[in-house]
């Protein structure tokens, strides 16, 4: 049976690749925006052109008064596109950056980070896991800035910290139902992350470069094709696992 994968914040950037990925894998996609509407469209539309099947539903992950009437959504799209009730894999990718040195980070930064990246990771995924299959795989999205620092962000890793402690407990408390829990740590990327800082700032790119065991920043299509994989069904036996995809930074 085909596989319904749900990725939160697909309509750019490393979400659009994860879900390309899986569709590239056979896999169908119901993805989340949270204003880019034309650009979530767009990526139905190249999953569609792939012979797969796609939704687009908008989604603030940060607002959790959303979650019932998103899963409602979602269980409207499973009825109706696909004559089901649940679904097989939750990608937890949608979320932003904040750069700021810890003493000027303000608390509406510090809030809207733990609101989008854990808050809303928590309480989407617990909403979602009765329409979840069991067997089913969750990969929540972490960053290469838990492992290392970097000045500035103090409050954006903290909150993907938590996030890599919370992957654990869902692992440990879900595996009964055979869900895997798993997180995807990225390194430096080319996206429009921090606005583009990486993609579009030769020095930081160079920079970032110089620390990479591979000589180069990371590409959407590094970190795509590894969630696909682990959501594939060849990785049934990884659970609780940080894993780290990033061309070997910080080594």
């Amino acid at each position: 049976m085909t596989t319904i994968s749900i990725v939160t914040g697909g309509s750019r950037g490393l979400g659009r690749n994860t879900a390309l990925s899986i569709a590239r894998h056979g896999g169908d996609v119901i993805l989340t925006y949270r204003n880019g509407a034309e650009g979530a469209k767009a990526v139905a539309a190249e999953i569609e052109g792939m012979g797969r099947r796609a939704v687009a539903l908008q989604l603030d992950v940060g607002d959790i008064s959303a979650i019932p009437g998103f899963v409602a959504d979602i269980r409207s799209a499973l009825a109706t596109t696909w004559s089901r009730d649940t679904f097989d894999h939750l990608i937890n990718n949608a979320g932003h950056g904040e750069m700021a040195a810890f003493a000027e980070t303000t608390e509406a930064q510090f809030d809207l980070l733990f609101n989008v990246h854990v808050k809303g990771v928590f309480f989407l995924t617990q909403a979602l896991l009765p329409l979840l299959s069991d067997g089913g795989r969750i990969v929540n999205f972490s960053s290469g800035l838990t492992r290392v620092s970097y000045p500035g962000f103090s409050a954006y890793s903290a909150a993907k910290g938590a996030v890599e402690i919370l992957t654990l407990y869902m692992a440990k408390e879900l595996g009964s139902r055979g869900i895997t829990v798993n997180t995807i740590a990225p390194g430096a990327i080319e996206t429009d992350f921090l606005g583009g800082a990486v993609r579009d700032t030769p020095e930081y790119n160079r920079a970032f470069a110089n620390m990479i065991a591979l000589g180069r920043v990371g590409l959407p299509d590094d970190i795509g094709p590894a969630v696909a994989s682990l959501v594939g069904p060849d990785n049934g036996w990884v659970t609780a696992q940080r894993i780290e995809v990033s061309g070997g930074q910080n080594i």
